[in-house]
């Protein structure tokens, strides 16, 4: 019997390496390209997905380990590209480059998952660990302020 994982609701059979990473994995086989990679090493967000709803690195996270589990990225996070976190960040014109973002915005949505009215200081705090090399860090801090509040006016 062959191990199946949810990837944006879809199972997947892990018909590979079971130490490959959770980054190739979508990326190479499933062809899921808006999960970044960054560094490798899982220091600095770009490859963020959430696991279980848990955000996690999925460049240092093996496939095998993931038997089971549902598996969110980017793609996944809303069918038309409207999640209040999709749209604050374009409302304050978060991306530069881009090629963090997904990371970024798969980090607040599960910052958001679990407190639903963060402070600057625990936005500042949750998303430490997600490196933008443009620094739009003060125009991230707002979108995910921006998107809580629209979240919590649509609850």
């Amino acid at each position: 019997m062959s191990e199946l994982i949810t990837i944006n609701g879809q199972a997947h059979e892990i018909d590979v390496d079971g130490d490959m990473p959770l980054l190739w994995f979508l990326r190479d086989k499933l062809e899921f390209t808006g999960t970044k990679f960054g560094c490798g090493s899982g220091l600095c967000g770009a490859c963020t997905v959430h696991v279980d709803g848990q955000a996690t690195r999925s460049c240092i996270t093996p496939v095998a380990t993931l038997a089971g589990k549902s598996i969110t990225t980017i793609e996944g996070l809303s069918e038309n590209g409207d999640h209040p976190l999709q749209k604050a960040w374009l409302n304050n014109k978060v991306p530069q480059c881009g090629y963090c973002q997904a990371g970024q915005i798969m980090n607040a949505a599960s910052l958001l998952a679990v407190n639903a009215a963060p402070s600057e200081e625990e936005i500042d705090t949750a998303m430490q660990g997600n490196i933008c090399r443009c620094g739009t860090y003060q125009r991230i801090k707002k979108a995910i302020g921006e998107a809580a509040q629209e979240m919590q006016e649509d609850a």
